[in-house]
C-alpha cells in the first residue's frame, strides 16, 4: 500500500514544484506592485503636506500681519471709543476704581 503512495506521489511531484513555482512569482510579483502602490501613496501624501504646510505659513503670515500694533491701534480708534489720553487727563480703569494722572 504505501508502494502505491509513493507511487501517486511521485505523479504528483511535477505539479506541485510548477505550482508552487507559479504561487512564488505570483506573491512576488503582488509585493513589487504593493510595494509600488505605497511609494505613490507616500509621494501622494508628501505633496499633501506641502501643500497644508504651505497653507499654514500663508495663513501664519496673514494673521501676523492682522494684528500688528499700528493696525490694531488704527482699528480702536477708527471703529472703538478708543482716543490717545491728552496731558493733564485723568484716566479712572474700572474694576478696582483706579483713577491715574497722565
Amino acid at each position: 500500500m504505501s508502494k502505491k503512495i509513493k507511487e501517486k506521489a511521485s505523479h504528483l511531484k511535477p505539479y506541485l514544484s510548477v505550482w508552487i513555482i507559479v504561487t512564488s512569482l505570483f506573491l512576488l510579483v503582488f509585493f513589487k506592485m504593493e510595494s509600488r502602490r505605497l511609494g505613490y501613496q507616500a509621494v501622494k501624501m508628501n505633496s499633501h503636506l506641502k501643500k497644508v504646510q504651505t497653507e499654514y505659513r500663508s495663513q501664519s503670515i496673514q494673521l501676523a500681519k492682522s494684528i500688528r500694533a499700528d493696525r490694531i491701534k488704527f482699528y480702536a480708534m477708527s471703529q472703538l471709543t478708543l482716543e490717545h489720553a491728552e496731558k493733564g487727563q485723568i484716566i479712572q480703569m474700572s474694576g478696582d476704581n483706579i483713577a491715574l494722572a497722565y
